[in-house]
């Protein structure tokens, strides 16, 4: 089985992109802090994969023309998608979970919120374990975080204070996608395995050119409706924007350092290859990429895709350039995967491109 198995950085010179609400104890109220990790080294702030699942996925029904994502449904204190991998392209990469709904309000929410024929109903309780996924995203070194104080002196009267807390610093995160799970959907009837209710059964069945898996108790879409699928999310990758705070910190969250290829296994090979330097500034580690490309060599089945903004980390970059350019040198005569390097909008546009190439990926 193949995996895209990659590594990011997002540039946040000034930022506060998660934030946990306001801060008990604090001189102001209405004081909001970030989310943080607090260690004897120092406080790291973080992204929680939560919510950069979120700006990847407003991305894609924003900017991906192709992307059918699924309708939301809400109970008093639940809330769902509508599990349909089959039909909606965000419940097949991000998973899910549902249970049949019995009382008045989950009919009548239902009912309210979309039309008949665009519910799916749901039979059994049914879960997908999402094949994309990312991990937390933490500053590479501890920073001091800073405190901003402002008022709201617009008005008549006393000035309203307000304070929140903002970082500059560099955070990194792991991404992965497991591409034979793209577009196959398990119907085992084992608690956290099963994907299709006898409803989506139905569905699937019907479904032009879907392969039974009878050995695996799956169904599997077409090759080409999976690749769509997998080009159109590596395709929002690319133009990924969102974050809390733009307003007073207009933060681009779209990668400022990407190295990602596909990979035989889960395992991530390129997690140790960037760092933070003495400085705490981050530092691409080429001893450690080095070791990666020889020991996993039969295990790196594309070109590895590095993805760099000319502009961050110029002097770092004129050294690995002169990297790349001695390892492609001999990559094909030590049997070793080559190194692409590009800006991080350009590395994404020729992975997607590249599936029409090496469609056994998804096998």
């Amino acid at each position: 089985m193949a995996f895209v198995t990659g590594l990011l950085l997002i540039d946040a010179p000034a930022s506060a992109l998660n934030n946990l609400g306001n801060i008990p104890g604090e001189r102001e109220e209405n004081t909001v802090g970030v989310k943080v990790i607090t260690t004897k080294a120092g406080a790291f702030p973080y992204v929680s994969a939560q919510a950069f699942r979120y700006w990847l996925r407003t991305t894609l029904e924003r900017r991906v023309p192709a992307w059918k994502a699924s309708p939301m449904f809400r109970e008093e204190k639940i809330a769902y998608t509508d599990a349909n991998p089959i039909l909606y392209w965000d419940d097949d990469i991000f998973g899910y979970m549902r249970a049949p709904g019995k009382s008045d309000t989950a009919k009548k929410s239902r009912e309210q919120m979309t039309t008949l024929d665009e519910a799916t109903p749901v039979t059994d309780t049914i879960t997908r374990a999402s094949p994309f996924r990312v991990s937390t995203l933490v500053s590479i070194a501890p920073v001091n975080l800073t405190n901003d104080f402002g008022v709201m002196s617009r008005h008549e009267g006393n000035p309203v204070p307000h304070e929140h807390q903002f970082y500059r610093t560099t955070l990194k995160g792991l991404f992965s996608l497991d591409l034979w799970a793209c577009g196959t959907f398990s119907y085992l009837n084992r608690t956290g395995f099963r994907n299709l209710d006898d409803e989506r059964l139905k569905l699937i069945r019907d479904y032009p050119g879907a392969e039974h898996l009878e050995a695996e108790k799956s169904y599997r879409l077409p090759k080409a409706e999976r690749l769509a699928r997998v080009k159109a999310l590596f395709s929002g990758m690319a133009q990924l924007e969102g974050g809390a705070k733009q307003t007073l910190h207009y933060t681009d969250v779209s990668p400022a350092l990407v190295i990602f290829a596909v990979t035989n296994g889960g395992n991530h090979i390129f997690h140790h290859t960037v760092g933070a330097n003495r400085n705490g500034l981050p530092e691409v580690k080429i001893d450690a990429l080095r070791e990666a490309l020889r020991v996993f060599a039969d295990g790196i089945r594309s070109p590895v895709y590095v993805g760099w903004v000319k502009g961050y980390l110029d002097e770092a970059r004129a050294g690995f350039e002169q990297f790349v350019a001695e390892h492609n040198a001999t990559a094909a005569d030590a049997r070793l995967p080559s190194i692409h390097l590009s800006h991080p909008r350009e590395a994404f546009t020729a992975f997607v491109k590249s599936f029409d190439q090496h469609p056994e990926w998804m096998d």
